[in-house]
């Protein structure tokens, strides 16, 4: 399912694992590779972006630095946060657009723990039932909580902000 575009994509280890950042968005849970993620934050106040994405529509100021704020309820067609809570919380990841490592920030309602997910247990997301767009989903993983869904953060963000803003992004 993998194509060229997603070089930033950790594959699984040789005995078939991956850590993985386990977080909420509405009803869904979803994960982030482990090794992405480089903090993770309170909510801090967002200076909306005239003009920008739907996406990424927001930046704040972390520690004097710049990080564009993206939302992947977008993306996965979800309604918007009702309103933030105390469990609320921004995760910066790094990732690879373009040539060069860019920051990112993704809200989220509730990050959860430091999981390991098995190959085994995962599957490619249905041609057929689902809400979201396939090509979103890098795949879907059997727990006994449930179902953890693992985005595909490169053809997102080229879906959602095109080629040419990921190039003068990074």
């Amino acid at each position: 399912m993998q194509d060229s575009n997603t070089q930033a994509i950790v594959p699984w280890d040789e005995t078939g694992h991956l850590e993985v950042l386990t977080f909420d968005l509405g009803d869904e849970t979803f994960a982030l590779e482990a090794v992405l993620v480089r903090e993770i934050l309170d909510l801090l106040p967002e200076t909306r972006v005239p003009g920008a994405a739907p996406l990424v529509h927001s930046v704040v100021n972390f520690r004097g630095k710049i990080i564009p704020i993206a939302d992947l309820r977008q993306a996965f067609a979800m309604a918007p946060a009702e309103a933030t809570t105390l469990d609320s919380r921004i995760v910066v990841i790094e990732i690879a657009l373009g040539d060069e490592p860019l920051q990112i920030g993704i809200r989220t309602d509730k990050v959860h723990e430091v999981a390991t997910l098995a190959e085994a247990a995962s599957e490619e997301p249905p041609a057929v039932g689902m809400r979201w767009r396939r090509q979103f989903v890098r795949t879907l993983v059997r727990r006994d909580d449930g179902v953890v869904v693992l985005p595909d953060l490169h053809a997102i963000f080229a879906a959602h902000l095109g080629d040419a803003a990921l190039a003068a992004a990074a």
